[in-house]
Order: C-alpha cells, then sequence, then structure tokens
C-alpha cells in the first residue's frame, strides 16, 4: 500500500471512530456477512433483469426498463431482507443516488484507490454496509461507458432524456461506478 493510501485509510478509520459508535467484532462479522449477501442478491437481480431487456430490445429498452423497474426490484429485496438497499455514486445517473454524508463521501475515496472491499459502520441507530460496485461486464458499458463509442446514439439520447442531470457515462471495464448502501436497523 501506498503511503497516501495508507494515510487516507488511517485518517479515514480514525474519523469513523470518533463519529461512529464502535461495533464489536461479532455484530460486525454477522453484518457484513448479510450485507455481501444482501449486495451479491441486488446485483445479481439487477444484472439478470437488465440482461433480459438487452436481450428483448438492446440498450434502448434497457435504459427505458431500469428507469421504470430498477426501483421496484431492490424495494422488493428491501421487503424481503429487512433492510434498505440504495446506490451511491460521485457519478449518479439518478440524481436521488449522490453522495449524501461527510461518511459517504471519505469513503468514496478509500474505496476509489481499490484498498477497500467493504466496510460496515455504524450510524446513529443503523450498520450501514458499502461495498463498491464496478462496471463488471461489457453489457455495462452500452449504457455507462463513452458516449462517443460505446453507446449507441439514440440510446445516449434517451438517457439524457430520462436523467436530464446524467453523470453516470465515461466509465471503462471493471472501473469503480458506485457503492451499495445496505442499512441494517438496530435496536
Amino acid at each position: 500500500m501506498k503511503t497516501g493510501n495508507l494515510l487516507i485509510a488511517f485518517a479515514s478509520i480514525l474519523l469513523f471512530s470518533c463519529n461512529s459508535k464502535k461495533i464489536n467484532e461479532e455484530t460486525y462479522t454477522e453484518f457484513q456477512k448479510r450485507g455481501n449477501e444482501i449486495s451479491n442478491k441486488a446485483q445479481s437481480v439487477l444484472l439478470a433483469n437488465v440482461g433480459q431487456a438487452m436481450q428483448t430490445g438492446g440498450s434502448l429498452y434497457a435504459v427505458e426498463f431500469c428507469n421504470l423497474k430498477a426501483s421496484s426490484i431492490i424495494d422488493s429485496l428491501n421487503s424481503v431482507n429487512n433492510c434498505v438497499i440504495s446506490r451511491v455514486s460521485e457519478k449518479n445517473r439518478n440524481p436521488e443516488n449522490n453522495l449524501k454524508t461527510n461518511i459517504e463521501k471519505d469513503l468514496w475515496k478509500i474505496f476509489g484507490t481499490g484498498n477497500l472491499t467493504d466496510t460496515l459502520v455504524q450510524q446513529q441507530n443503523r450498520l450501514v454496509f458499502y461495498k463498491p460496485i464496478k462496471t463488471g461486464l461489457p453489457a455495462c458499458l452500452k449504457c455507462h461507458g463513452q458516449p462517443d463509442s460505446d453507446i449507441e446514439p439514440a440510446t445516449f439520447d434517451k438517457i439524457q432524456h430520462l436523467y436530464p442531470a446524467d453523470l453516470a457515462t465515461g466509465y471503462k471495464l471493471n472501473d469503480f461506478r458506485g457503492l451499495w448502501k445496505i442499512e441494517f436497523l438496530i435496536e
């Protein structure tokens, strides 16, 4: 690990420990495991549905599908898993998915270095699990890639129409694109 990355990681751990309650090891392990399972399930369900939409009508259809259905798919997983699942990003497509807290902004920087695979923090009466999202498949680039080469013009126009403030393009394969955020209410 480079010295700069080590300093960022250390400073963030110090920041989180000052602004959050300490999570005991057993609880951390339990909720980290649950967060990983839920984020993996959410990722696979979304990818399967978007993949089906791509097969049905290409990227143009998939953009509309995501606009209309992605939230309800995630909402159904919220109910089943008794949590709140969302995605956050510095370069979001939906403005509701922006980085809202200083903790999220600090975590974004750390995850961006590639030195953290996931983490769990306590914020008030919630445990919040974060895990990076990457553009892991070539198909991701059909809506999140380079507008001039990866994204078809009609698809890009549709993205601009549905998401006028879109920031979620310009990625290459395996780029860090966002974070899964899974919130568990604790008492």
